[in-house]
């Protein structure tokens, strides 16, 4: 199975209010719950063509609403950005985040409903795991009995130490530029601790990840030495929270900015995960192409995020500010890696395409979607609205308008809140544009599965044999084939229909076996049939439609 994820942040994905204010609080803007993510929605989900949904921001975070009347401490508001706060500024590794629980005192049994109702749907289930920091306030009341809390043993006298837990700042206060209050009010931190980002001073910037504090695996940054025998203290404690959220019956984890933290920490962490869940899938957040191959090679992931690569170009190409043809670079760049890649168009913490800030209209994304879900057979993931065109044009409040969803703020997406349609999740409220764009989505992410060329099957690019044929800045071209079906794909990124030929060499019915004659050939997006002959050498002349694609299935033999 080829995995088509869906990521969805269950404050935002089900919150039924319809009329957000910016900066508003739980009570003036609601919060979306585990409970709403019904078997209805599930569902929808798994007919759009989606295997694997990635809840995102399930773990307790810090944040602005008071809890206390449950026992949970209040957070200190001046160290939370927004009135939500972040979904990675992790308060209790070991507790679910109480804004998404309708029985407060039973969001662990919550949580486990959904993965249970998601299985019963036939849905996979995918948990961030934040490795790298967590909250400045950080305190666990849910932790098993005899695990330590982080920080709880460090000594605070040494800038690191093998076995503490976090990075101290000696003979300085927590200073950053934000206000921390007065008073009462105020937050105080002495010594200041290590910032998240590897902000190694006490005076973190706004732009810096100030609400969250460094977790240290072993690595003294003051000279750039190891210590990782004997084990430290920080990777017992984090295993220990993989196998935790592994018990509850999760299919996978996505690891949040893996390169900060050490790659042996991986090996040895995702060894011991997979001896007891060999099924347990592994996903990297990760920048930085000189280390895909050492965190899959030898940390031991499945997947990694191809932003750097495929994603930045794909932008780059829909903005028409790099070629078509310049997507050959990118499967190029991880050749060999190519399947341990996870390709994307949208996350929560990139612009939504259909943003005034990137491309206005979700539908001229459509050449780019296909590229990135069918090039070649890694996973591919799409982002809770993005399948809607949501274009996210509002400053729900920390955020600003950035062209993003808020991943801070209590709020509810247009889009989402008139599919959820009273926890109906149908399209009755949706516009005729927006209910095509969904149809479009479920015909290409079903296709990742129900075609065995594109779940598994080889690819054979034809742009070095097609340059002059066609203007290949504009169309990128290539073959997905398994033994007994090839697919001709042609994408058109321009603002007018193209005429392709397309030049299908010797050397690709030689590496392909591909027999030579007439084909009769179906397009798997419109279901429209022609006739081609195929031989070596020979135009395959194709009409692409503007910010569109073909899809011409036939017969290898």
């Amino acid at each position: 199975m080829k995995p088509v994820i869906y990521q969805l942040i269950p404050r935002l994905f089900a919150n039924p209010c319809a009329n957000c204010v910016p900066n508003g609080s739980i009570e003036q803007n609601g919060s979306g719950k585990m409970n709403s993510i019904t078997g209805t929605a599930l569902r929808s989900l798994k007919k759009l063509g989606i295997t694997h949904i990635w809840y995102t921001g399930i773990i307790e975070h810090a944040n602005a609403t008071d809890y206390s009347r449950y026992g949970i401490k209040k957070c200190n508001s001046h160290v939370v950005k927004g009135k939500a706060g972040s979904p990675y500024a992790i308060l209790d590794y070991y507790d679910v985040d109480p804004d998404i629980a309708d029985d407060v005192p039973n969001r662990i049994g919550e949580f486990r409903s959904l993965v249970e109702r998601s299985h019963k749907e036939g849905l996979k289930v995918i948990l961030d795991f934040i490795p790298n920091h967590l909250a400045r306030e950080y305190r666990s009341d849910a932790k098993p009995e005899g695990i330590a809390d982080f920080g709880e043993n460090d000594d605070k006298t040494c800038f690191f130490k093998r076995d503490n837990n976090f990075y101290y700042i000696l003979g300085h206060d927590f200073t950053p530029s934000i206000d921390l209050g007065e008073d009462a009010d105020a937050y105080r931190e002495s010594p200041a601790k290590a910032t998240g980002n590897d902000c190694f001073n006490a005076s973190p910037g706004v732009n810096d990840w100030y609400e969250t504090i460094k977790l240290n695996y072993g690595i003294d940054y003051s000279n750039g030495s190891h210590h990782f025998s004997p084990i430290p203290d920080t990777w017992h404690k984090m295993l220990n929270v993989l196998l935790y959220w592994a018990e509850m019956g999760i299919d996978g984890f996505r690891c949040d900015m893996v390169h900060m933290v050490p790659v042996e920490f991986w090996h040895w962490a995702i060894k011991h995960v997979k001896e007891r869940y060999p099924h347990m899938l592994f996903i990297a957040e990760i920048y930085e192409p000189g280390l895909y191959r050492p965190y899959i090679e030898y940390g031991g992931f499945d997947y990694l995020y191809d932003k750097v690569t495929l994603y930045d170009t794909l932008i780059s190409v829909l903005r028409h500010h790099t070629p078509a043809s310049a997507i050959t670079g990118c499967w190029q760049a991880v050749e060999g890696l190519g399947n341990h890649m996870l390709n994307f168009l949208e996350n929560h913490d990139e612009q939504r395409l259909a943003s005034e800030q990137v491309l206005g209209n979700g539908v001229v994304a459509l050449p780019a979607l296909v590229v990135s879900a069918t090039l070649t057979s890694c996973p591919f993931m799409i982002y809770a609205g993005q399948e809607l065109g949501e274009n996210a044009p509002h400053s729900e409040g920390f955020s600003g308008q950035d062209g993003r969803t808020t991943i801070f703020d209590y709020w509810s997406p247009d889009t989402l809140h008139r599919w959820h349609n009273g926890g109906k999740f149908n399209t009755a409220l949706l516009s005729a544009d927006e209910k095509k764009l969904r149809k479009v989505y479920a015909t290409i992410l079903n296709l990742c599965n129900s075609e065995t060329a594109l779940s598994h099957g080889s690819m054979f690019d034809l742009m070095w044999v097609n340059h002059g044929s066609f203007d290949t800045s504009k169309v990128y071209t290539y073959l997905r084939h398994d033994e007994d079906t090839t697919i001709l794909v042609a994408v058109n990124f321009s603002d007018g229909d193209v005429t392709a030929p397309i030049t299908i060499p010797e050397h690709a019915f030689q590496f392909l076996g591909l027999g030579i004659g007439n084909r009769i050939a179906t397009d798997l997006l419109t279901g429209k049939c022609e006739q081609f002959m195929l031989a070596p050498d020979t135009a395959v002349t194709t009409i692409v439609k503007a910010h569109n694609a073909v899809m011409w299935k036939f017969s290898s033999k």
